[in-house]
C-alpha cells in the first residue's frame, strides 16, 4: 500500500514499484522536514528596560525609599529618614502616577515614628478593611507593625513580635503569599534565608513564631545566560511574589545596577533552591550613574512594579521612584 507525505508544496506517492533508492531519498528528506518543523525550545527571558510610572517626593526629611506593594488600582511605598526616626507612606495611582503623600489619621501628620527602616510591606484584605503589614527590621514587639488604611489616610491598629526557635528576630523582607478564612500566611526574609509565618486575621498583637522554608542560591544564578561574577557584593533589600504563578522576586543592588532574580514553586519549596535561568532582569543605569537600587517590587495586572533610590550623585534625593519593566508578563 502507497503512503505519502508532504515535501515542500508536491506530493510524492511511494509504492512498491518505486526505486529503492528514491525511497531512501524522499524517506531522508521526509525526516529532515519533519525536523525542521519541529518548535525551536524557548530561549531565555530577559528583561533590561523599565518605565517611570511616577517621582516619589521627600517629606518630613525621608528621603530614602524603603519598602513597596501594589493593590489594584495604587501601588504605595514607604520613605525614610537617614535616623529611622520618621517614616512617611506614599500612595501613587497606576494609571496616571499622581502620588499623595498619606496621613497618620492617629495624629494628622503626614510621617509615623515606630516604622523604623520599614524596610519592606505588604497589603491584605480582611474582612472589608485594607491592611498593610510593615517589616521594621528590628526585634521585639514593633518587628512587624500592621496598619489599617483608607483612602489617603492610615492607622496603626497593630504591632507583633516575630520570633523563630524562641528568639526574637528581624525581618528584611515580607510578602502576602495566601490566606484562608482565619489567617494569612506570609513569607519572611533575612539575607538569603526565607520562613513562614502564619497571622491571625484578627489579631494585633502577640507574637508570630516563624519556621523555616527554605534558603537561596544566588552565586549561581544567571542573569541573561551568565553568572554575576561580583554577586556577593549585591545587597538584597525587599522582596516581590507572584500569586499566579508561585514565583518570587528577589533583586540585589551593586552601584548603578539592579538585577531581579526569580525563583520558582515557593510554596513547596524546602532546601536551598535556584533561580530559573531562563528569567532574569537588569537595569544598568547610566542616568543614575551613583545608585540605581530597587528596594522592593510587586506584580499586579501582570506587570512586575518596583520602587527605587536614584542618584545622579551622592547628594541627589530628588529621583527616587515606582517603576515597572518593560515588555514582561507574569
Amino acid at each position: 500500500m502507497p503512503f505519502f507525505f508532504r515535501a515542500c508544496t508536491r506530493t510524492f506517492v511511494v509504492s512498491s514499484s518505486t526505486p529503492i533508492a528514491m525511497t531512501r531519498t524522499l524517506s531522508s528528506l521526509a525526516t529532515l522536514l519533519s525536523f525542521l518543523a519541529l518548535p525551536l525550545a524557548a530561549s531565555a527571558a530577559y528583561y533590561n528596560t523599565y518605565t517611570t510610572l511616577a517621582t516619589l517626593p521627600n517629606a518630613n526629611n525621608c528621603y530614602a525609599t524603603q519598602g513597596f506593594d501594589t493593590g489594584s488600582t495604587y501601588a504605595y511605598s514607604a520613605k525614610v529618614s537617614s535616623d529611622n526616626a520618621r517614616a512617611i507612606l506614599l500612595r501613587t495611582s497606576k494609571s496616571d502616577g499622581s502620588t499623595t503623600l498619606m496621613t497618620n489619621g492617629d495624629n494628622g501628620t503626614t510621617y509615623c515614628t515606630y516604622l523604623d527602616h520599614a524596610n519592606d510591606l505588604t497589603l491584605s484584605s480582611i474582612d472589608g478593611g485594607t491592611y498593610m503589614f510593615v517589616t521594621t527590621m528590628t526585634q521585639g514587639s514593633l518587628s512587624l507593625v500592621k496598619l489599617q488604611y483608607s483612602g489617603a489616610t492610615y492607622y496603626k491598629v497593630g504591632n507583633f513580635t516575630l520570633s523563630y526557635n524562641g528568639n526574637n528576630v528581624s525581618m528584611s523582607g515580607i510578602k502576602k503569599i495566601m490566606a484562608d478564612t482565619a489567617n494569612d500566611y506570609f513569607l519572611f526574609k533575612s539575607g538569603l534565608n526565607y520562613y513562614w509565618g502564619t497571622v491571625p486575621k484578627n489579631s494585633n498583637s502577640g507574637t508570630i513564631n516563624l519556621t523555616f522554608g527554605f534558603t537561596i542560591n544566588i552565586v549561581d544564578a544567571l542573569v541573561n545566560g551568565s553568572k554575576v561574577s561580583n554577586i556577593t557584593s549585591y545587597t538584597g533589600q525587599g522582596i516581590g511574589y507572584s500569586f499566579a504563578n508561585d514565583r518570587l522576586f528577589v533583586p540585589l543592588t551593586y552601584q548603578n545596577v539592579s538585577i531581579v532574580l526569580v525563583y520558582e514553586n515557593i510554596t513547596t519549596a524546602s532546601g536551598t533552591i535556584t533561580s530559573n535561568p531562563n528569567l532574569s532582569f537588569r537595569i544598568t543605569s547610566s542616568t543614575y550613574s551613583d545608585l540605581f537600587e530597587i528596594e522592593s517590587c510587586a506584580v499586579e495586572d501582570g506587570k512586575l512594579y518596583f520602587n527605587c533610590n536614584r542618584r545622579t550623585d551622592p547628594n541627589d534625593t530628588a529621583h527616587d521612584a515606582v517603576c515597572y519593566f518593560n515588555g514582561y508578563v507574569d
